[in-house]
């Protein structure tokens, strides 16, 4: 009888700490926290692509003898700081190291769009079938790039209105489910332009 009634009330009490913690937002909390680690996977998976096809750009540039090697070298240094970044789970929850891995890939943008811009000036690399599909590739990931990007801006949208909301905030508190970084506006600005790619020019 009496295991009974202690059972009845173990059940109660979990019952009754189930809805509290639905009400507070618990549940919701993970749900929006996994949807901002998928959002921010799909933003790596895209930088990547991004890194992988450099190599590929500038070996076919080089073969272009009077390229401007300025350019060039500003390219590969770019790709090389922002790959040793070591971007790990915390990241996200890391205000600077987020800041610092948006500004790595904001030099890669920078340094491939003035590339681009720069191969305007040399028709046979206009006219080479293998760095213009490479071309077309940069562009398309590129646009991979701000969609997946945009979809984890709105993620952590979500995520930190629920953190600051009350009584959520309250859970927030008492769990450590702090406000996540994200990108800026004045970054966003900066590299959410795909290169500029022109295949009309002769």
């Amino acid at each position: 009888m009496k295991s009974s009634f202690t059972r009845s009330l173990m059940l109660v009490f979990v019952g009754a700490l189930s809805l509290l913690l639905t009400g507070c937002g618990y549940n919701q909390f993970q749900s929006l926290d996994e949807q901002t680690k998928s959002a921010w996977s799909e933003v790596l998976n895209q930088y990547q692509r991004r890194a992988d096809l450099i190599p590929n750009i500038v070996a076919t540039v080089k073969g272009e003898a009077s390229f401007e090697q300025d350019t060039l070298t500003k390219v590969i240094e770019a790709r090389a700081k922002a790959t040793s970044i070591q971007v790990t789970p915390e990241t996200l929850n890391n205000p600077e190291a987020f800041k610092k891995f948006q500004a790595a890939q904001g030099e890669i943008s920078s340094a491939l769009s003035r590339l681009l811009v720069v191969t305007e000036n040399y028709p046979s690399l206009k006219a080479n079938q293998a760095f213009q599909d490479l071309r077309v590739q940069l562009e398309g990931t590129e646009n991979r790039i701000t969609v997946a990007r945009n979809r984890y801006i709105q993620a952590v949208q979500s995520y930190n209105v629920l953190a600051r909301s009350f009584p959520s905030n309250l859970t927030a508190m008492i769990f450590s489910y702090g406000v996540k970084p994200n990108f800026t506006v004045q970054n966003e600005a900066q590299i959410s332009l795909p290169p500029a790619v022109n295949f009309d020019k002769k």
